[in-house]
């Protein structure tokens, strides 16, 4: 049996395959001037690249947007670096994301560059986790930064995980 999220993907091929196969017949079939078949192939050709980039989600690719300001910790996978292969490493974190002090529906996957601090501390909340103590996060840009927030990349805004107990949910009174 195929996955939902795998035959999703596998008719969203089979759509752009047939999508190229009717461009291709309408650039052969018709007289069009050459400059608009060619802006037609770079149409469909740039669609379906933008559209594999959003549809990596739907196949469990991790999202590489920033983590949510509040969350609750569910796991986390660690890929350690290796220089002499030039692999930098990730941190897979998987969590609920927090709104209005409630996590929403389903977690999210983050993944986020390797760091030696941040891999301690989440390993630290596993086993916390696991001795039954839920773990929830929050995010903070990290001290040290000088400049307006606005004026740095976005890709350099590294933030600060911290992982507290989630306060253990008190039972009404009989």
């Amino acid at each position: 049996m195929i996955p939902a999220v795998s035959s999703q993907l596998l008719l969203l091929v089979i759509v752009y395959a047939l999508l190229a196969f009717l461009l291709l017949v309408l650039c052969l079939g018709t007289r069009w001037h050459w400059g608009l078949k060619t802006a037609l192939v770079l149409l469909v050709s740039g669609f379906y690249l933008f559209s594999n980039q959003t549809f990596r989600g739907l196949a469990g690719w991790p999202a590489e947007d920033a983590l949510p300001a509040k969350f609750i910790f569910l796991s986390a996978v660690f890929d350690e670096p290796s220089p002499g292969r030039g692999h930098p490493g990730a941190i897979y974190l998987w969590v609920h994301p927090m709104k209005d002090d409630r996590p929403l529906e389903m977690p999210r996957q983050f993944k986020l560059p390797y760091e030696k601090d941040l891999h301690r501390i989440l390993g630290d909340g596993i086993k916390k986790a696991r001795d039954g103590n839920t773990q929830m996060g929050e995010t903070e840009p990290k001290r040290g930064q000088g400049g307006l927030a606005w004026l740095r990349p976005a890709s350099n805004d590294k933030v600060e995980i911290k992982l507290r107990d989630l306060p253990r949910a008190q039972l009404p009174e009989k």
